[in-house]
Parts: structure tokens; sequence; C-alpha cells
């Protein structure tokens, strides 16, 4: 048996290490076979040496992060956890440090794995940048954090968001009103994040002016688009002519961020995925970053990663 003794500043510290009804500690102490108990400024770990090591690792990578004023929730405690067991806890501090944009509300935006963290530095340094992977890894959420980073950066001076208009087994013509009414629920998604970042009044009048366009892929053809951030979510549901177009509309000054799960194709089965397509053929331009999200930076409900993991255990089952 072992025994460590972790100092920190003060108990709001460990507060926000314990969480609600010790529920976070309870996560590191189920993880590692350890015990963990506070002693005013002072943290106990016991239990055998390798994992109160591998205790005290995760929880001063976690309080690094607090220090940063950022809530510890069970997602991140989890994560943590996760990193130093399979010896990859050097990384975290990668996520010590300072946050995207500040949101309307006055919520700092920050990278809350390594992955997501690679994936907005891979945005900062190249002009074309693929985010794949499994729902809730934040690859939408964070595209739009970047552009409206760059646009109140001056930067840009035009964010434009797109997606194709598939049906996930539902059929647009059966849907009410005009065809901008027809769209909206596919555009949705895009509108959330959006008003989170701007704020919805301000959000309304960039709409206005045309600063911010939420607008269907097929709206994109033709165009040329300069001095923009050019978002194209659920790109696995393009066609390799939509996405060949999309891609030629980049213009002077512009970025562009390709989202999407290649699990999740709601295209019929005779046609090829453009996104699969486009990995292929443009993994070795210059310029161009394809980040692979995993299960493990899914930051939504704890089932969600779970799920995640039981579909790509079932799917490479079935590939054998």
């Amino acid at each position: 048996m072992a025994d460590r003794i972790i100092n920190v500043d003060n108990t709001e510290q460990i507060q926000n290490l314990f969480g609600p009804y010790d529920e976070n500690i309870n996560v590191i102490q189920r993880q590692y076979g350890v015990v963990v108990i506070s002693r005013g400024t002072e943290i106990k770990i016991s239990g055998a040496e390798e994992n109160v090591n591998n205790a005290c690792e995760a929880i001063e990578s976690l309080m690094k992060i607090s220090d940063t004023g950022e809530k510890l929730t069970g997602q991140t405690i989890r994560y943590v956890a996760s990193m130093v067991s399979d010896g990859e806890g050097q990384q975290i501090q990668e996520l010590v440090g300072d946050g995207i944009c500040v949101t309307a509300a006055g919520k700092i935006v920050r990278p809350r794995t390594v992955g997501q963290k690679k994936y907005t530095d891979g945005i900062k340094k190249n002009t074309i940048v693929m985010g794949i992977g499994p729902a809730g890894t934040g690859k939408t959420y964070l595209a739009v954090a970047m552009a409206a980073k760059a646009f109140k950066a001056h930067e840009i001076s035009k964010i434009i968001l797109t997606r194709p208009a598939v049906e996930a087994g539902e059929k647009l013509g059966f849907l009410p009103g005009d065809l901008q009414d027809k769209v909206d629920p596919y555009l949705r998604p895009l509108y959330d994040g959006l008003f989170e970042m701007f704020g919805a009044d301000n959000f309304n009048k960039l709409m206005e002016k045309g600063i911010i366009e939420v607008a269907p892929l097929a709206y994109m053809r033709g165009r040329t688009l300069d001095n923009a951030f050019i978002i194209l979510d659920e790109a696995q549901n393009t066609t390799s002519e939509q996405i060949k177009m999309f891609l030629t509309r980049l213009g002077n000054e512009s970025k562009m961020v390709i989202t999407g799960d290649v699990t999740q194709i709601d295209l019929p089965d005779s046609k090829t995925s453009g996104l699969v397509e486009a990995m292929k053929v443009l993994r070795n331009v210059d310029d161009i970053y394809i980040h692979k999200f995993n299960e493990k930076d899914v930051v939504r409900h704890k089932l969600v990663q779970d799920i995640v993991k039981a579909y790509e255990k079932y799917n490479n089952e079935r590939r054998k």
C-alpha cells in the first residue's frame, strides 16, 4: 500500500474536483481502485503504488484544468482518467491555455479533449480542414466557434454554413411550407451554435446584413466565396459531384471546414459518399488537414460514448 498527499491552494479547488456529492472523485476511485479523501487543503490518495501514481497524475491534471476556470464535469473526469490509464496523460497539458472565443453568455469555449485541440489547431494552420468522427465530438460546434473567432478578429468578413438536404428516412416534399421552411429543419443544428456565439439579436442582425449565411449546399453552385469562413456540415451525405463543387467554391482569404460522420451515411446504396472519396483523393494535398476523432472525443452524455464504442465493435466484427 502507498499514500500520496497533494496540496491545493484553496478548498474551492477541492470542491470543484470532488463535484456534487463526491460524484467526480468517485469516478477516480473506481477507475484506479484507490481511496481519496480531503483534509483542509490536502488531498490524500491511498492504494496500490501504481494505482496511486496514476490517480495522482489524473488529479493533478484535473487541477490544472480547473485552474483555467473550467467546471469539472463527469465527462472531463472520465476523459482524463482514461488518458492517464492509456499512458497519454502528458498530452492533457495541451488543454491548459487560452480558450477559442467567448459566447454571448460569457462562457469561454475551449477544446475539451486532445483530439479537439488538434482539430482546432489544424483549422488555425490550414486552409481546408476535414473533421471526421462520431456524434458528440464537437466537430460542428468547434468549427462555428473558430468561425466566430475569425470574424471577431476581422480575419474574414462573412460566415457561411451549409449542409446537404438529404433525408434520414423522411421526405422533404411532405414537410409544410415553402422551400426555406422545408430546408430549415436540416439547418437548425447550425443555427444553434451561431445563436450561442453571437446571441439571438446580434445573429439576426448579421443574417439580415448577409454577413452570416445559412443555406443548403445547392445554393453554393456557381459562386466564388472570398474572405469567408465556410463550414460544410454532414458532408458524408454529399455525392462526389457535390463535394467537388463545394471545394472549388474556395476564394481568396477564405477557410473551409468540412465535417461528417462516415458511419451515418443516408445516401441511397448506389451512391458513393463524396466525403469518403475526398478523404482518399486529398489526403496528400498540402494545406488540407484531415482530422479523425474517436470515441474518447465524445463530450456528450457518457451513454453516447458507450453507443459509439458498441457500434464500432459491431461494425469491426461484421467486417471480419
